[in-house]
């Protein structure tokens, strides 16, 4: 006789996007904060002329910020610093 249990599979281990490479996160991480620096700099340089900004140049501007706040994100990577319940 079969005894009918239902045994489920452990979950597959979480590996990171980046892995556990630090350089790999460090270099796009600090690409990201670069690029959303340059985006932000655009704007920037038009506001200092005395031009009133528009809706593109505030567009463009909180662009830039999600872009330095993912780079940090990158960097920091707090996904991967998570410890499973049990662990």
């Amino acid at each position: 006789m079969s005894s009918n249990s239902t045994e489920v599979a452990p979950p597959a281990p979480h590996k990171p996007l980046f892995g556990s490479c630090w350089g790999c996160r460090l270099l796009s991480g600090l690409a990201l904060i670069g690029s959303g620096i340059w985006v932000y700099l655009g704007p920037r340089r038009v506001m200092q002329q005395g031009i009133p900004p528009n809706m593109w140049h505030i567009t463009q501007m909180t662009f830039a910020i999600s872009l330095v706040a993912w780079g940090a994100v990158v960097i920091a990577d707090p996904v991967g610093k998570q410890k499973r319940k049990g662990e």
